[in-house]
């Protein structure tokens, strides 16, 4: 009974992800630096320069990906501007208080999360990996009790832009943009205690990754090109490619991989991605062998037909 305790308490007490290779690099890299500052037979100007050199690289490995995040979170701010912009003043000014409540909350949620990185990388350096996931779930239920206050002030967010002397059709419009933003708050305390609590343990990327990224990228193209072939009236020969491509190509495909040669969840993902590459080829041939001039023919043809039968309007 005791030998079963302390195995349940070992296994209990491990990171929740093993470190890789490349995840040991950095490590590597600091010995490396740490051995030229320390070799005396070389110039002071030479050792300068290699360290220079290898903190250079290990600060773009760290930080680059958190400025892609960071122009990535930016970006829709800014494209909603943008947007907001081509619309009316109005909207754009609409958009831009909602924005500034965004980022009201956004920089209270990030500094909020930052001390889940202080707490997990003490507890994992001291080898205390249960306290990991508690500090996680604390954390999580403090900031998600936090986004309830910020909800209100959102509910209520026209009332206090009218006594803050915004006009009044811009506060309405404004709140409305608001009002729509109250489900990121919470989302919000999911996810920036979830980020510090995986980089406290250096699991940077998962190996899926890769194959996640093909996914968005086929699912971005794959919906424009069924719409088009459903806009075309080629409802009937788009379902076929989607059960066939998935049912008979992709699903088949990923059970083998993944049970068959035992590659798991990487096989079942290469099969899907398989069957969606399949059916975005299908229809991106079907649309470039396509004669548009004679589908705007049929096109036309269908709504003169609706408008012979359009009755007038009631006065």
């Amino acid at each position: 009974m005791d030998m079963s305790i302390e195995t349940a308490e070992r296994t209990l007490q491990q990171p929740l992800v093993d470190p890789t290779d490349s995840e040991r690099k950095p490590l590597r890299d600091v010995e490396s630096l740490e051995s030229i500052l320390m070799e005396s037979s070389l110039p002071s100007r030479r050792r300068l320069y290699l360290g220079a050199c290898i903190e250079m690289k290990l600060l773009f490995r760290l930080a680059l990906p958190a400025i892609f995040v960071y122009l990535l979170n930016s970006g829709m701010s800014i494209s909603t501007r943008i947007f907001a912009g081509h619309i009316g003043s109005q909207e754009l000014a609409a958009a831009s208080i909602g924005n500034s409540c965004f980022n009201l909350v956004y920089g209270l949620m990030v500094r909020m999360g930052s001390a889940v990185e202080t707490l997990c990388g003490q507890a994992y350096g001291a080898h205390r990996y249960e306290m990991l996931g508690i500090y996680l779930q604390r954390a999580t239920i403090v900031l998600a009790l936090v986004g309830f206050p910020m909800t209100v002030l959102y509910t209520f967010s026209y009332p206090i832009l009218i006594l803050l002397g915004e006009p009044k059709t811009v506060s309405y419009m404004a709140s409305l943009y608001i009002v729509g933003l109250i489900p990121q708050i919470f989302a919000f305390a999911v996810n920036f205690t979830a980020q510090k609590f995986l980089q406290a343990q250096s699991v940077a990327v998962s190996e899926l990754c890769p194959f996640l990224a093909v996914t968005i990228l086929l699912n971005g193209i794959q919906p424009v090109l069924s719409g088009v072939a459903v806009g075309c009236g080629w409802q009937t020969f788009v379902a076929y490619v989607n059960v066939g491509c998935y049912y008979v190509v992709g699903i088949p495909i990923g059970c083998v991989l993944g049970f068959t040669f035992n590659l798991q969840a990487k096989g079942i993902w290469i099969g899907m991605i398989g069957g969606t590459l399949m059916q975005t080829l299908i229809l991106l041939y079907v649309t470039y062998r396509t004669d548009w001039d004679k589908e705007v023919k049929k096109a036309r043809k269908r709504l003169d037909m609706w408008d012979d039968k359009k009755e007038p309007l009631l006065n």
